[in-house]
């Protein structure tokens, strides 16, 4: 994992980016290996070797480090689709294979990231039984966002004009948002026929009829 091209930004030299990134790698692979109960600052520490008063030199607390976790998993899954997708923006219908197949992608060439998101999402409870708010983003708004790409090709003529945006977006990401769950069962999960099926579905849902 290569440091947050941001950190420097932070007052942080080349040097405790890339230990901290290092340290947010560990995090995402212990926890996919063990879980988040056992995914113990120690633990994350012996798996690169360093200590957990090291840890806590980056990191203030699990809390912190786990927030850095979803972070990182956002920024990478942002770095990786946005390319693909852009490529693919001039049609309504190109957009919408590229954003579900590039999202399903990254899900199959980080299958690490995303159990260990799942595991957060078990394991991120507070003593009331709370979910605790680990990200700076979550599904509501990537449905929100995915809502406005929708409507505005609809507007241009490009997608069927009938259809509900929102309730299509909501649709779309539940699609998408149940395969790290499917992975965290089933590491052989074929994603790419998964993808092709789900692409194909809402493009028949979404596409101008002849």
């Amino acid at each position: 994992m290569s440091p947050d091209p941001d950190a420097t930004d932070k007052g942080l030299t080349f040097t405790e980016a890339a230990r901290r990134a290092q340290i947010v790698q560990a995090a995402i692979d212990t926890i996919a290996e063990v879980g988040f109960a056992r995914a113990s600052l120690s633990r994350i520490g012996a798996r690169i070797g360093i200590s957990k008063g090291l840890i806590g030199y980056h990191f203030a607390g699990k809390d912190d480090l786990i927030s850095h976790v979803v972070r990182e998993v956002i920024r990478q899954g942002m770095g990786y689709m946005h390319p693909r997708i852009l490529a693919q923006a001039s049609t309504g219908a190109g957009f919408l294979r590229a954003y579900i197949e590039s999202n399903l992608a990254f899900m199959r060439d980080h299958r690490n990231y995303m159990v260990a998101i799942v595991e957060i999402a078990r394991g991120g409870l507070t003593a009331d039984g709370q979910q605790r708010f680990y990200g700076d983003a979550d599904v509501d708004d990537a449905a929100y966002i995915l809502e406005q790409h929708l409507a505005r090709y609809q507007s241009q003529g490009d997608l069927r004009p009938d259809f509900d945006p929102q309730v299509m977006a909501v649709a779309i990401r539940a699609a998408i948002d149940a395969v790290p769950r499917l992975l965290a069962h089933d590491p052989d999960l074929d994603i790419d026929s998964y993808a092709t099926e789900i692409a194909t579905l809402f493009h028949l849902a979404t596409r101008i009829q002849p």
